[in-house]
C-alpha cells in the first residue's frame, strides 16, 4: 500500500477491508491530486493524508466512500495550495508542472492508459494560476462530477458561489486551453519534424511546424534559474536553438500526459524533457523541464533509459 497501513483504523478484518477498499480507490485520489496541485510529490502526500484522516473517522455511516474520499482529498489540496501560495517565491509565468511521463513499451498497460488519459501540461499551467479555491471547484466539478452542494462546505461558500468560482475557472480555461489536437501518431510526426529541423538548423522547417504564436516554457528550477524564461512566437523560439542542444545528444521518445515528448539521456540518466502540444498541424506551446531534482523524479525504468540513441 504504497506505506500505508491499517493500523489508524484499529486493525481487525474491519480494518483490513477499508484498507483494501481506500487501495482501489487510490487510483482517483491520486488523479484528484495531481490536477488540483500540479506536483507528483505533493499528489502523493495529498493521498497519504487522506489515508491518515480515513483512518481516525468512523466511515461506518458514509454511503459512497469515494465521494467522502474525493471531498476529503479535496479539502487536504485547498490546504496544500493555500499554504504554497504564502510561501511561493518562484514567478508562475515559467512554471512547468511535474509531468506524468510514460516510456512506449515499458509499465503495465492499465498505468500506461491512466497516463495517456491524464491532462496535459498546458491546461496544468492554466489550472496553476487560478486561486486555489476556484481550482479546487473546477476540478471537482467539471473533472470528477462533484456536485456544488458537496463543494460549498469545502470552500467555505454557499453552492451558488461555488459554482460562480468554477464558472470563472472555466472561463479561464477555455481562453487558454488549446483544445484537442490530431491523433497520437500524427503529434509524434509534427514533434520529431520540430526536433529534426531543430537538429539542422531548418529554419522554413520549424516554421512549418511551429504556431505563429507558440509559447515556450522552460523550468530549471532552483539550481538551474538561469534556464528559467518564456518565449513567445514561433521566431523567437527559434532564435532559442541553444535550449535545444541537449536534444542533439542521446534522447529517448516518450510521452508526457499523453502528449508526444523527448527525453534528453546523458551518461544514463534523464536530464531534461521537452514536451509537445499540437494543435491543428502545428505546435501551440513547447514545455522543457530542466530542474535537475524533478527529471531525476521522473521515475524513467533504468532499462528504458539505456534504448537512448543520438540522432543520426
Amino acid at each position: 500500500m504504497d506505506g500505508t497501513t491499517a493500523e489508524g483504523t484499529g486493525g481487525g478484518p474491519d480494518a483490513d477491508a477499508l484498507a483494501r477498499r481506500f487501495d482501489a480507490d487510490r487510483g482517483h485520489l491520486r488523479a484528484v491530486a495531481y490536477r488540483m496541485l500540479g506536483s507528483l510529490g505533493e499528489a502523493e502526500d495529498a493521498v497519504q493524508e487522506t489515508w491518515f484522516k480515513l483512518g481516525r473517522t468512523d466511515v461506518s455511516g458514509v454511503a459512497n466512500l469515494t465521494g467522502w474520499l474525493t471531498t476529503v482529498i479535496g479539502r487536504v489540496c485547498l490546504d496544500m495550495l493555500r499554504s504554497r501560495g504564502s510561501r511561493r517565491e518562484d514567478p508562475l509565468d515559467h512554471f512547468v508542472p511535474d509531468p506524468l511521463v510514460h516510456v512506449p513499451g515499458f509499465g503495465d498497460p492499465e498505468h500506461a492508459a491512466e497516463l495517456t488519459e491524464s491532462v496535459g501540461l498546458a491546461l496544468l499551467v492554466v489550472l496553476e494560476a487560478l486561486s486555489p479555491a476556484e481550482r479546487l471547484a473546477f476540478v471537482l466539478h467539471d473533472m470528477f462530477a462533484v456536485s456544488f452542494d458537496e463543494i460549498a462546505p469545502i470552500v467555505d461558500r454557499t453552492p451558488a458561489a461555488a459554482r460562480q468560482l468554477a464558472s470563472r475557472a472555466r472561463r479561464r480555461v477555455q481562453d487558454a486551453d488549446p483544445g484537442p489536437g490530431p491523433d497520437a501518431r500524427r503529434q509524434r510526426e509534427i514533434a520529431d519534424a520540430f526536433l529534426a529541423a531543430s537538429r539542422g538548423g531548418d529554419f522554413e522547417g520549424l516554421l512549418a511546424v511551429l504556431d505563429p504564436d507558440a509559447v515556450l516554457r522552460a523550468d530549471g528550477g532552483p539550481l538551474l534559474a538561469g534556464v528559467s524564461k518564456v518565449v513567445r512566437g514561433a521566431g523567437a523560439i527559434m532564435r532559442q536553438a541553444v535550449m535545444y542542444a541537449s536534444f542533439r545528444k542521446a534522447s529517448l521518445a516518450v510521452v508526457a500526459n499523453g502528449r508526444p515528448a523527448v527525453l534528453s539521456v546523458v551518461d544514463g540518466r534523464p536530464a531534461s524533457l521537452l514536451a509537445f502540444t499540437v494543435v491543428g498541424d502545428r505546435i501551440t506551446q513547447l514545455h522543457v523541464l530542466a530542474d535537475p531534482e524533478r527529471v531525476a523524479a521522473l521515475g524513467i525504468p533504468e532499462e528504458a533509459l539505456a534504448l537512448a540513441v543520438p540522432p543520426e
